[in-house]
């Protein structure tokens, strides 16, 4: 049996991580691998600049190489903040859940929307869609303007996500993704109420890391 998918969220809230726990749960396949949920306890408490981004990619490398029983990595923050460089260091195979989150909506539909977390974290977005020569198949992203934790958390997060979810409908995006790890909880419920396609991209990046690992 292969070693467990290691997620990392690489911010320092508890809360984003026990966020990530439960909408993994039902990942935890019987005889597949374990999928351990770890905080960053050197990252900031929410990425929400390109500063924050940039301030956790050595933490980051310093935690994958002290974990040479995993199968897999899964970094969980939408800017996939040290992807590069992890991957460069180590042999397992590392999943950014921006870059996994985008796959998995271009397999839902001709056009995807996504829901930043703050209008600053766009553009940083929208380099890695040009890198991966999407942005075509983008129809809009729209920011919930609000912080990591309020949208872990916040008493409003859900029907501010009702509101931008649903204006990134009307420009006409098939498949939603959420911009951020913080709003994993609300992904099943969300879909319900926008009647399409709702991307966690940590399940998304999950769902890739088992396959590799159950494909032996």
């Amino acid at each position: 049996m292969s070693g467990p998918i290691v997620v990392i969220n690489p911010n320092s809230n508890e809360a984003v991580t026990e966020g990530l726990k439960d909408a993994l749960a039902a990942f935890d396949l019987p005889g597949g691998p374990d999928i351990e949920c770890l905080t960053l306890k050197d990252g900031p408490f929410g990425i929400e600049s390109q500063l924050d981004s940039d301030s956790v990619i050595l933490p980051l490398a310093k935690l994958v190489r002290s974990r040479p029983d995993a199968g897999a990595f899964v970094i969980a923050c939408y800017s996939d903040p040290g992807l590069d460089t992890c991957r460069s260091i180590v042999p397992q195979p590392v999943f950014g859940i921006q870059e996994s989150g985008v796959l998995m909506a271009l397999a839902r539909a001709d056009l995807f929307g996504v829901i930043a977390i703050a209008e600053a974290s766009i553009a940083r977005h929208r380099r890695t869609l040009a890198r991966m020569q999407v942005l075509d198949r983008l129809a809009c992203e729209i920011p919930l303007n609000m912080s990591v934790d309020e949208s872990a958390r916040g008493a409003r997060t859900f029907a501010r996500l009702v509101e931008v979810g649903s204006e990134v409908k009307a420009q006409g995006a098939g498949a939603v993704i959420l911009g951020c790890a913080g709003m994993a909880r609300h992904r099943a419920r969300l879909e319900s109420e926008l009647k399409i396609p709702v991307i966690d991209p940590t399940q998304a990046a999950v769902s890739m890391a088992l396959g590799v690992l159950l494909a032996g």
